[in-house]
């Protein structure tokens, strides 16, 4: 084989697996829209509804547009002002411009080191938890962000309004220690269904902790009642 022939081979190999990993986000986009599309057909004025990782409001909107009321929760001050204009006219939206985790107070908000160069694109990356791919770690240009108890939040709410009809989680690795102590504490029972983007290609040295959290519910639950492959 000459030079020639194999640098082809190459050329086409390279081809192939861009248009073989594009095919695949296109089926998990088709996925995550049909799927929206059923749970928002379940959705009612009198359902409450969580958002979590809103971003700029794109799944926010469409929630709703269902009359449901929606908690969207976005940490991220670029973000939260674009969800912000977005959502400014529907009361139906209750905005927190605030990270969610497994205790209150304060944490660093970390985001791409291409941020600077594309905020629109890499907002949708930013994270609270170190470890991350192609994440700026420099702790002086993280921003201390609110952060807001998931299962505090769940029980003030559980309390005026019983069940809660549907938790998006979509939050940069965050959702493994909130999704584990939704497991061993119950409170996906409190949820009519709960989806999220797991983030493990992100996070390498979690993957073993997403694989049991995989494991361990999809032998508790349906998938109509917790789905991990939001998107």
């Amino acid at each position: 084989m000459t030079k020639t022939e194999r640098e082809e081979i190459e050329t086409l190999t390279l081809q192939l697996e861009k248009l073989t990993r594009r095919q695949a986000r296109n089926q998990r986009a088709a996925h995550a829209k049909g799927l929206m599309q059923g749970i928002c057909s379940m959705l009612t004025y009198k359902d409450i509804v969580l958002d979590c990782g809103a971003n700029v409001g794109v799944v926010t909107t469409v929630l709703a547009a269902t009359g449901a009321t929606v908690h969207a929760f976005e940490p991220d001050p670029y973000a939260f002002g674009k969800l912000e204009k977005r959502t400014v006219a529907l009361p139906n939206v209750v905005r927190h411009n605030a990270a969610v985790g497994v205790t209150a107070g304060t944490i660093k908000l970390m985001r791409a080191t291409n941020f600077d160069d594309n905020p629109k694109g890499a907002s949708v990356k930013s994270t609270v938890l170190s470890g991350g791919r192609k994440i700026d770690e420099d702790e002086g240009r993280a921003i201390d962000v609110p952060l807001i108890s998931f299962f505090d939040f769940v029980d003030d709410l559980s309390r005026e309004h019983g069940q809660i009809a549907f938790v998006k989680m979509d939050i940069e690795g965050a959702e493994l220690e909130i999704l584990e102590q939704m497991h061993e504490r119950g409170f996906f029972d409190r949820i009519r269904l709960t989806v999220a983007e797991t983030h493990e290609n992100k996070f390498k040295d979690l993957r073993s902790r997403f694989k049991a959290l995989r494991e361990k519910t999809t032998e508790a639950f349906p998938i109509t009642k917790v789905n991990l492959d939001w998107i």
